[in-house]
């Protein structure tokens, strides 16, 4: 990928199919609204936003991209644990998508699905699965903060402010600090200076504090 990531691939400038919109828009994003807080329609609309600006740089198909993105989250229809697997299981048995894809793009498209999550043991498995993963990963310090305390009320609604606040701190450790879980595919993406922003806020454990302080306080009062 070209340094200059605000520099478009011009081969993906194809507009995305009118009817594969129009079937996710009406029959698969409104899955999303059901979802808990960290994972309604804001996430996934910025998940699509974010694939289609990365596949924007790179020679792939561009509906491919936006269809991964939009079924990506699905399998939160059942357990957490296992969605992503979930979700690629029902991108697969979406029988609608034959009218767009052949069964090889729609196989790719499944892995990719699958591939997604954070906590993952091994490498996406194409380029689209690190697109999806990495759109998965918008990196914003307060949002991210956000998420994860609306989590622990959703999951965890018996814990006191100290047990959320050190849930909170165990969460960005595992999954955002120098050695955590999480990791990038593209390294000159915006996510990497926003990754490192984040990580220089869980260094300074009074400002971690005090961003919590205001996030939990406002969430409660809301």
């Amino acid at each position: 990928m070209s340094n200059n990531y605000a520099m478009a691939n011009t081969q993906n400038s194809t507009i995305i199919n009118p009817q594969l919109r129009e079937y996710i828009e009406h029959l698969i994003l409104p899955m999303y609204d059901n979802f808990d807080a960290a994972h309604r329609r804001d996430h996934v609309d910025m998940v699509i936003a974010q694939s289609l600006d990365i596949a924007s740089h790179h020679d792939v198909d561009i509906n491919m991209a936006y269809a991964i993105a939009a079924y990506h989250d699905v399998g939160l229809v059942g357990e957490r644990s296992t969605h992503h697997i979930v979700s690629g299981q029902m991108l697969q048995a979406d029988n609608r998508l034959r009218d767009w894809f052949t069964a090889e793009q729609i196989e790719i498209m499944a892995q990719a699905v699958e591939d997604h999550r954070a906590s993952s043991d091994h490498k996406p498995r194409s380029i689209y699965g690190m697109i999806v993963a990495e759109a998965d990963r918008f990196i914003d310090p307060t949002k991210i903060i956000v998420r994860t305390v609306q989590y622990g009320f959703q999951h965890y609604p018996n814990l006191d402010k100290e047990g959320h606040y050190r849930r909170t701190v165990e969460h960005m450790h595992e999954k955002y600090a120098e050695g955590g879980y999480l990791k990038l595919w593209f390294a000159d993406s915006p996510n990497a200076a926003r990754l490192e922003a984040l990580r220089a806020i869980i260094r300074n454990e009074a400002e971690l504090r005090d961003r919590f302080e205001e996030i939990y306080d406002s969430l409660r009062h809301n």
